[in-house]
């Protein structure tokens, strides 16, 4: 009889007394308990957390068609980040997996951690005492916009004198070098932002700047939306140090997020293809 459920897998960490603990409470994504999986070899100091969830919603064709639901979707992410949060606030270094990383059975999953071994032990080596901040670098320059468009066709408007229409065009030159002068200056002070966070954190990766809702409310564009690699003792002096790099720079804008568990920074290319999917 086929095994209704799935294993899913929801971050690679070493056995220790602490994470058997942080894990003994936990409750996963489909309200399972969330245990240590060990691998086959005893000599490895790897383990899963992995909890079972239902083929039903976890398989390859049914979890492809949940990307459409959003409520769906929002619970599985918060009950997947509930679960890496919590392994990272026993003081263990984690690596986290993606979101619905699941293996056919708990076999597939021991394999996976013996054949990946060096590699999971070089990330966690890599990882551990760092944890992840962002950066969100917003632009908003005072500029003038610029006259509406009347439809008319002509540069000039209507019945001004040559000379009127001269002085018209002139002012609507400066307006745009103005305009363009307060962009130029508000992109330098975004680039030695990211040259300040970059010189205080370990590693960097750029993330695609949020338009529309993703963005937010609050005005400007967003032009830079980066994740650091920092060392957990040094999280205030980054903190500090790229908000100064901002200050007193009209029309800019510098958000500081987290510390997060260091999810871009995990998420790297597998070197070896495993027997399991994921939806992200």
């Amino acid at each position: 009889m086929t095994d209704p459920n799935l294993v899913y897998a929801y971050a690679v960490l070493r056995r220790t007394p602490e994470a058997a603990v942080a894990v003994a409470d936990l409750r996963g994504v489909a309200g399972d308990p969330v245990h240590l999986l060990e691998p086959t070899d005893p000599a490895s100091p790897l383990a899963f957390a992995v909890g079972p969830v239902p083929a039903a919603d976890y398989d390859e064709a049914p979890l492809k068609a949940h990307l459409d639901d959003l409520d769906w979707l929002e619970s599985t992410v918060r009950s997947h980040h509930a679960v890496v949060g919590a392994l990272v606030a026993c003081g263990t270094a984690v690596l986290p997996l993606r979101l619905a990383t699941v293996y056919p059975d708990e076999d597939h999953a021991r394999q996976a951690l013996d054949t990946r071994r060096a590699y999971f032990l070089s990330l966690l080596d890599r990882l551990t005492g760092h944890v992840e901040l962002g950066v969100k670098i917003y632009a908003a320059p005072d500029i003038t916009p610029p006259e509406p468009d009347t439809g008319s066709g002509q540069a000039t408007p209507t019945g001004l004198g040559v000379g009127v229409g001269r002085a018209y065009l002139a002012i609507r030159r400066r307006r745009e070098r103005r305009n363009e002068e307060a962009w130029r200056t508000v992109a330098q002070a975004a680039v030695h932002v990211t040259r300040t966070a970059g010189t205080l954190a370990v590693d960097r990766v750029a993330h695609t700047p949020q338009r529309g809702s993703l963005a937010g409310p609050a005005p400007g564009t967003n032009v830079g939306n980066d994740a650091y690699l920092v060392p957990a003792d040094r999280v205030d002096a980054f903190r500090t140090g790229v908000l100064a790099a901002a200050e007193g720079i009209p029309g800019l804008r510098v958000e500081v997020t987290g510390p997060w568990a260091p999810y871009s920074f995990a998420l790297q290319p597998e070197p070896v293809p495993g027997p399991s999917s994921s939806l992200l």
